[in-house]
């Protein structure tokens, strides 16, 4: 009979929680030091239920490690010039340290211009081509919260990725494009899938590191999971289901993140973490390589 194991959970609550107490503390330092407490604007347009709770729940983990929260809610109305302007206006205040636009926003905004209207120094969300470019060739910048989070993980569970196969199914620009360049800047092999993929579960059979983030329940079956695999299940459905088959899934696997308590507590603790650094940079202070060490160049 097929021996079965239950795989090590990746506990991204956890490194979260460490991440952001660290985050806290040195905002504390910044504030003591210049007078002028790290600052995070956040920006949405409408009021879609699923954003209003990720943008309230965003800026309470602010407050919670001292950074100042500044809220701008726009009515589903706003043009892309208006929302442009108003990025624009945040871009360059100097009293504002990072900038998050909250997506995805109305149909009829250009969303892609709106995210570039948010200076390069201040997206500590990742979003803008300046800091896609930055990922891709290992410069200094900021990473995609997700895919930094996902680095982290990596990192904190030992997985060396030299030479190892990743398989990444899904093609985002925030989260699987950027995750395969990140996998890519540490020297894995990365295949990128998605929705034309012919022969999904073949490549998936291969994949010595798996992250899922196609936004589908269960899309990927833990029968397909190669023996010893690690698993980023980086997807989020109604029902707390991640894009993984988690039950037959982890009976294969190595390494797995458990949806919830894997990979989305660790996005909001990078987006901390470098509205933190955004912030002690503008104020003329160096980065702390300790608090996120998945910049492209590792």
């Amino acid at each position: 009979m097929h021996q079965t194991h239950a795989a090590r959970l990746m506990d991204g609550t956890g490194l979260a929680r460490r991440i952001t107490e660290r985050s806290a503390a040195r905002a504390a330092q910044i504030t003591r030091d210049t007078g002028t407490a790290p600052c995070l604007a956040t920006v949405l347009v409408g009021d879609d239920p699923a954003s209003v709770t990720y943008v309230r729940m965003k800026r309470a983990r602010c407050e919670k490690a001292g950074i100042v929260s500044r809220h701008v809610g726009l009515p589903s109305t706003t043009t892309t010039a208006e929302l442009v302007d108003a990025v624009s206006a945040l871009s360059q205040d100097p009293q504002v340290h990072g900038i998050l636009l909250q997506h995805p926003v109305p149909s009829h905004i250009d969303e892609r211009a709106a995210f570039e209207a948010i200076a390069p120094e201040k997206d500590v969300d990742g979003v803008t081509m300046r800091s896609f470019a930055a990922m891709s060739f290992g410069l200094p910048g900021f990473v995609s919260c997700t895919p930094g989070g996902i680095m982290r993980l990596l990192e904190e569970y030992d997985v060396d990725l030299a030479g190892r196969h990743a398989v990444v199914v899904g093609r985002s620009a925030i989260l699987g494009k950027p995750v395969g360049m990140l996998l890519l800047a540490g020297n894995a092999t990365v295949t990128y899938c998605h929705s034309r993929t012919k022969d999904l579960e073949s490549i998936v059979r291969q994949a010595d590191i798996l992250v899922a983030a196609v936004g589908r329940p269960q899309f990927i079956r833990g029968e397909d999971v190669k023996p010893g695999a690690v698993v980023i299940d980086a997807g989020y459905n109604p029902g707390n289901v991640g894009d993984v088959d988690f039950e037959t899934a982890q009976t294969r696997a190595s390494l797995i993140t458990p949806v919830p308590g894997g990979v989305g507590p660790m996005t909001i603790a990078v987006l901390l973490a470098q509205t933190v650094d955004a912030a002690a940079r503008q104020l003329g202070l160096g980065p702390d390589r300790r608090v996120l060490s998945c910049d492209g160049a590792r």
